[in-house]
């Protein structure tokens, strides 16, 4: 009986070791298995793909109706009517920008609109309402009913890196309506404050951010994205390096985020954008006979006749005989030269214009602080 009790310990003992290393086989295994089957799901994962999943749901396909007539010519009576109205159907991009349904675009995308329809990732389709828009800035505010919408977390595009990530996402070629997703394509920033000033279009196109990321038709209006998911620009248009190209070549620019915030943020307040300023100056052309009257040293510039009591001028010091020479860097030599590089840099009320001065002999810098424009008030 001792030497059976023996020998079965010592065969289950024997047992308990092959069972024990078969456990760590397979626990050995299954580890294995698990971390190959999301493990490398997890490796695949970057900041870019973090920051499309989070943006991705806020981007919206914009989608535009138009009524357009066609008209015939009655060589009988000579004279031209309309023969029909259809609609013309077009598509840009946008982004929602807050929880209660507001969503940014460019002017460009819903200019003449007479019917605007938004569609969200996953297809949900809204009407949109024009709160405002704004042919210089090329910006427009759209408002969809509803609540509780994704929306993307508006970054600062002061601090920018040349050569940080970027992903423009957006609805090129209506792609957007196959996948009910937006399209993704990745860069980095080329350069930053690209100032382009007035275009013949009346736009005004000032710090634009410079990217190579893919932006082609239909991109226009939706964001351009930081690594951190953060929108840190609205992709506006690109050079295509000839006038019958219309793809990518790797130049695109986006209007930066902290001036299109500023301008949504007037036009959710008000429907438009204030361009009304004051300065309180009444200037004239330095002529000859004013530059030897004065005994000042050069022909150019302009005078300053009268500074209005209270106004911006008079705020910042600037006195009645000043010879103002140049407006932020740009020669001033006739009264419209100071107006054209306060509309060229899309000045407004409370912004400052720095002014070189001659004054007494001496050359002055002296920045000016725009008033807001009154009715009867020199501007």
């Amino acid at each position: 009986m001792y030497k059976f009790l023996k020998r079965l310990r010592k065969d289950l003992s024997w047992f308990k070791s092959i069972m024990n290393k078969r456990l760590t086989l397979f626990i050995i295994f299954f580890s294995m298995s698990y971390l190959m089957g999301n493990g490398i799901t997890a490796s695949r994962e970057t900041a870019i793909t973090r920051a499309i999943e989070k943006v991705g749901p806020a981007v919206a396909s914009i989608n535009v109706e138009q009524h357009v007539s066609s008209v015939s010519f009655d060589p009988f009576f000579g004279f031209i009517y309309p023969r029909e109205i259809y609609p013309m159907k077009s598509s840009g991009s946008g982004v929602v920008i807050s929880p209660d349904g507001f969503v940014m675009t460019n002017y460009h995308v819903i200019e003449n609109a007479d019917k605007i329809s938004v569609t969200l990732s996953g297809g949900a389709e809204y009407e949109a309402e024009i709160v405002g828009s704004d042919i210089t800035s090329d910006l427009a505010l759209l408002k969809l009913d509803g609540s509780e919408f994704p929306y993307a977390q508006l970054g600062n595009s002061q601090d920018l890196l040349i050569g940080e990530w970027v992903i423009a996402l957006g609805n090129p070629f209506q792609l957007f309506s196959i996948s009910n997703k937006p399209s993704a394509s990745v860069g980095i920033i080329s350069a930053t404050n690209m100032d382009f000033g007035r275009l013949k279009s009346g736009k005004v196109f000032q710090d634009m951010i410079q990217t190579d990321a893919a932006i082609n038709h239909g991109n226009s209006g939706g964001p351009l994205v930081n690594a951190l998911g953060e929108v840190i620009g609205i992709n506006t248009f690109i050079y295509t390096g000839s006038d019958y190209a219309q793809g990518s070549v790797g130049i695109g620019f986006a209007i930066p985020i902290n001036s299109a915030k500023r301008i949504a943020k007037e036009l959710r307040v008000t429907g438009h954008v204030d361009r009304g300023y004051s300065t309180g100056l009444v200037v004239q052309s330095v002529t000859q006979s004013i530059t030897r009257y004065l005994n000042i040293p050069f022909t150019k510039g302009v005078i300053i006749v009268e500074v209005n009591d209270g106004s911006a001028a008079d705020r910042s010091g600037l006195e009645a005989g000043d010879v103002i020479l140049t407006a932020n860097g740009e020669p001033v030599n006739k009264p419209s030269d100071i107006r054209t590089v306060i509309l060229d840099n899309d000045l407004r009320s409370g912004d400052k214009v720095t002014l070189r001065i001659y004054r007494d002999g001496e050359y002055k810098k002296v920045k000016m602080k725009l008033g807001k424009y009154k009715e009867n008030q020199h501007k």
